[in-house]
């Protein structure tokens, strides 16, 4: 059996703790307690579309509760950590609501990530199951769940929604009331574990707890105007912090509205949704936006029941949101936030200056924002700096992780969140970009060290360097400089090696560069930020310069 999982309020200084219940920010709400409540007042309305099936609270109770009878009947108990890998379908939240009432953590895995991201997860929070699909987006998860059995043999189970072949079936799984009589966990005890972008490495292990998630989307509710009445479609990844709480699946799902699971990021699969649920409210990054806003001018779809669209994941450009407002003509929401905590809107009532060139201002009046100076000395405002945060919803540790947090957070419990912005004198923040080599492709965060350790392990590549490069529809992408040793693989070769070392297809470099060398690249001589740093400039200038590239410079 894993060991129990820390709660975070005992990292969480008393005095903030006292402040945050006092203020009612942490109100003592627990997920148990949550579906239970909601079920019990909205129990005949719909909860969830997954396209022909139609959820309602009481079916989503129902299923939540079978779904902890079959967990803990196969022998898995309160506080075992699970991780989750599913994707747009009601099951995924027959499953997370499942976890809560049997006292167990869910670990969110997304679907595109493959055996090495799902083994250091099962690793990383010392998992004792793993609950995926049979099968999304035509990638078949028994062949990843066998690999992952033989790489952790301390998993203990492992279940399959569909046909489960060898592996526990979801769908046979029984209700069983006497399994479920368990008190609710602790408000302050961790809910579940979120993945982090992972700026030096695999993704760290984000620890959420019930009051301060639950707070986070009730005060989003209020803040993007979320009632009963509202119809949220989850286009996005279900299990991406985005969609799920900001105010997402769960602030709908709290409010008592109805979410609208799409398996398609076409736009004009996702217009015929709108179109038959009378949809609301939609979350999308900027490069679905910028093409679902295209194709909206030109469908014959009625998508005139949206009325809120939020753009975040990655900075939204003034002139892309002019291009989203122009092809949807409803209202734009600029969203800017991080999984460990906090979440800056604009505002439904803001003029159109602030919703095109700020990315909004915080929650919660006790979200404290420092924009610091590389000695980390506060900035006039207006002027660019790094920002630190902390807060009633803002973790102040990464779980298992020492080394990361001793980079991330700072003594008095500010949280470094990597980012360089610029705050307004009335509390809004401009995104300038990131202070490290973490790379934003189409709201995926991506460590440059990650890509590069991979390639490594190529025999035929002596050193690589990987870069973000700008890209108009997927905000940055993934360019790679490789130096070979002997005879030069060819791109595709590269490409197809990641692949069949089961990294997540986002990862994959978009673009290979093969140089001679890098410049003091020594040991202690020059850093791998600075190199990189130095690379991106001077591709980007061969870019735009209006000769052709070097032959020592191939791009693929």
């Amino acid at each position: 059996m894993s060991e129990p999982l820390i709660a975070l309020r005992q990292t969480w200084p008393e005095e903030f703790v006292q402040r945050y219940r006092q203020a009612g920010y942490w109100r003592g709400e627990t997920f148990p307690g949550f579906l239970r409540e909601r079920v019990g007042r909205y129990s005949e309305r719909t909860a969830i579309v997954d396209h022909e099936k139609r959820w309602t609270y009481a079916q989503l109770g129902e299923r939540a509760e079978t779904v902890a009878s079959g967990l803990l009947a196969l022998g898995l108990q309160r506080g075992d950590r699970v991780v989750v890998q599913i994707g747009n379908v009601a099951e995924f939240y027959g499953v997370a609501f499942g976890l809560f009432l049997a006292g167990m953590i869910p670990v969110y895995a997304l679907p595109a990530h493959r055996i090495t991201e799902i083994s250091h997860f099962v690793r990383k929070s010392q998992a004792s199951a793993y609950v995926a699909q049979q099968q999304y987006g035509g990638f078949d998860y028994r062949t990843l769940a066998r690999e992952l059995l033989a790489r952790e043999p301390a998993l203990k189970q492992v279940v399959i929604s569909g046909d489960a072949a060898e592996f526990a079936a979801l769908q046979d799984f029984k209700h069983d009331a006497a399994r479920l009589s368990a008190p609710d966990p602790d408000p302050q005890s961790v809910a579940f574990l979120q993945i982090s972008g992972g700026s030096t490495g695999l993704s760290k292990l984000i620890p959420r707890t019930h009051d301060d998630y639950i707070y986070s989307f009730r005060a989003s509710n209020e803040i993007c105007a979320i009632t009963e009445n509202s119809r949220y479609m989850v286009a996005l990844p279900a299990a991406h912090n985005f969609p799920m709480s900001s105010p997402g699946a769960l602030g709908v799902l709290y409010a008592g509205g109805t979410v609208v699971l799409s398996r398609s990021t076409a736009a004009e699969d996702a217009f015929a949704l709108i179109e038959r649920e009378h949809v609301t409210d939609l979350g999308l990054v900027p490069p679905l936006a910028l093409l679902w806003a295209q194709a909206a001018q030109h469908t014959g779809r009625d998508l005139s029941s949206l009325k809120v669209l939020q753009v975040g994941g990655a900075k939204l450009t003034p002139e892309a949101a002019r291009r989203v407002i122009a092809g949807f003509g409803c209202q734009l929401q600029q969203v800017f936030g991080m999984a460990e905590g906090l979440v800056n809107y604009t505002r439904l009532d803001d003029g159109e200056s602030v919703v095109l060139n700020t990315q909004g201002r915080p929650i919660s009046p006790d979200d404290e924002v420092l924009v610091v100076d590389d000695q980390g000395q506060p900035v006039p405002i207006g002027q660019s700096g790094y920002l630190l945060t902390r807060g009633p919803y803002t973790i102040r540790g990464y779980h298992n992780d020492d080394a990361a947090n001793a980079r991330a957070f700072t003594e008095d419990g500010f949280y470094r969140t990597g980012d360089v912005v610029q705050q307004s004198a009335d509390g809004y923040l401009t995104v300038q970009g990131r202070a490290n080599d973490h790379i934003n492709r189409a709201g995926e965060k991506i460590s440059a060290e990650e890509v590069e350790d991979h390639l490594l392990a190529h025999p035929q590549v002596f050193d690589a360097a990987v870069v973000s490069i700008p890209d108009e529809y997927l905000g940055e992408r993934i360019c790679a400089f490789i130096i070979v040793r002997g005879e030069k693989p060819r791109a595709p070769v590269l490409k197809a090696w990641m692949r069949e070392r089961g990294v997540a297809a986002f990862k994959i470099p978009d673009q290979i560069v093969f140089v001679d060398a890098f410049e003091n690249t020594a040991v202690g001589k020059t850093s791998r930020k600075q190199l990189r740093a130095r690379l991106r400039g001077e591709f980007l200038d061969a870019q735009n310069a209006p000769a052709v590239h070097s032959s020592n410079h191939p791009v693929t």
